[in-house]
């Protein structure tokens, strides 16, 4: 069997859980099959039996028109890049709207059976028209069109799958759920602390950690305000970079700031997204890795977090429910959302006040940190391997070729 994969995000460039995915995805299915990656960038590499090959993203083509709009227009001029060269492949699987284009007209133009990873859904972040614009409407289409043509549809949690159904007139029997994974070999306690000492991170103190980028959707700025409640002696490390908008910088540099001149000095703002090697080591030295999202599918740096023996406290929204076991993994807090676009939460500080109360909760006891710090590794082995989830993708793909190997 071929798999042909697209992506926006492929290492070395990734800057969100849909790359993340991919990377092990595509890895784990190479045991399995013959795995392409078709991806934005200048790779060209086979490792580890995934061809890899990008494609020119961003080339100026669009310079001449709102920035808003040309990050839009530069998918799609990305998307036709990546059918410069002859496609043969058995099963075309996509991931995101900026890649859907090119596995619509995979399909079209080489009758190959498309599979589409839903990893997040345009109607439920309205927030990215403050980034894209207009460009919003064309991203919303193509995830339509993409959803419409394909022959089956992963979800990533059951959530996700829900709001599927919901927002789009969807045959549920495409509508398969297939978690992200972790590999909890790479993602391990470590004892070391060379980033620690590079950010200027204690650690001998309780620590509070997020990982993320700078966008609405994760929900940072709800944590930044949480700051004043919780416990001070604790560190709060913000490793946030990547801002979607400056409007949303903004909003963060305002609320570090508003922190800061009040007199609470135990925030550290890495404002660079760390490498990977990095963030295993500040999960592992974290006493709690606090994920404050107002919409998540999944949420695979929950994942990240345990699989390092890390106990976590996130907002009860979305595929969150499904990773982060209440009372046992960590804490999950509920979050009353507006019922129309945004979605932001209907009290913010209440919910930054419910963040901080969970926080404190874990802070205080150490056995119980321990104890869902363990319970979360466990999990994490025992639920989310990417053995299991290429098996599992493996299966559809053949359910989609009569059964062929």
């Amino acid at each position: 069997m071929k798999v042909l994969l697209f992506t926006r995000e492929y290492p070395p460039y990734v800057y969100g859980g849909a790359g993340v995915h991919v990377e092990y995805l595509a890895g784990e299915l190479a045991k399995l099959m013959h795995v392409e990656v078709r991806c934005f960038g200048d790779q060209d590499t086979v490792v580890e039996g995934v061809r890899v090959k990008g494609y020119p993203f961003g080339t100026g083509s669009f310079k001449h028109v709102d920035k808003r709009l040309s990050g839009a227009l530069d998918a799609f001029e990305g998307n036709l890049a990546t059918l410069t060269e002859q496609v043969d492949a058995d099963i075309v699987h996509v991931h995101t709207w900026y890649a859907h284009l090119g596995g619509i007209l995979a399909k079209a133009l080489y009758g190959v059976p498309l599979v589409q990873t839903v990893h997040s859904l345009e109607p439920l972040r309205p927030w990215k028209r403050e980034q894209l614009g207009g460009g919003y409407d064309m991203s919303s289409w193509i995830e339509r069109q993409c959803l419409d043509m394909a022959d089956a549809v992963v979800a990533v949690s059951e959530e996700t799958r829900n709001d599927i159904l919901e927002h789009f007139d969807i045959d549920p029997a495409k509508v398969t759920v297939i978690y992200n994974g972790i590999n909890v070999d790479q993602y391990q306690p470590t004892s070391e602390t060379t980033a620690l000492e590079k950010y200027g991170v204690d650690p001998g103190k309780p620590i509070v950690l997020f990982v993320g980028r700078i966008t609405r959707q994760k929900g940072i700025v709800h944590l930044v305000n949480a700051v004043k409640y919780i416990k001070p002696d604790a560190q709060i490390v913000l490793c946030a970079g990547a801002p979607d908008t400056k409007e949303v910088l903004a909003e963060m540099t305002a609320g570090v700031n508003d922190v800061l001149q009040a007199g609470f000095n135990n925030l550290i703002w890495i404002q660079e997204m760390v490498t990977k090697e990095e963030a295993i080591q500040l999960y592992s030295h974290a006493t709690v890795f606090c994920c404050p999202s107002i919409y998540e599918p999944f949420g695979i740096i929950n994942l990240e977090a345990m699989a390092c023996q890390t106990a976590v406290v996130a907002s009860a929204v979305g595929g969150i429910k499904e990773v982060v076991v209440d009372g046992v993994t960590g804490y999950l807090v509920p979050l009353e959302q507006q019922q129309v676009a945004p979605f932001e939460p209907m009290n913010p500080d209440a919910f930054s006040r419910d963040l901080a109360s969970a926080i404190n909760k874990v802070l205080d006891d150490p056995a119980l940190a321990d104890s869902m710090a363990a319970a979360g590794r466990q999990r994490a082995r025992d639920v989310f391997s990417w053995e299991s989830i290429a098996q599992q993708t493996k299966k559809l793909y053949q359910s989609l070729l009569g059964g062929g190997a």
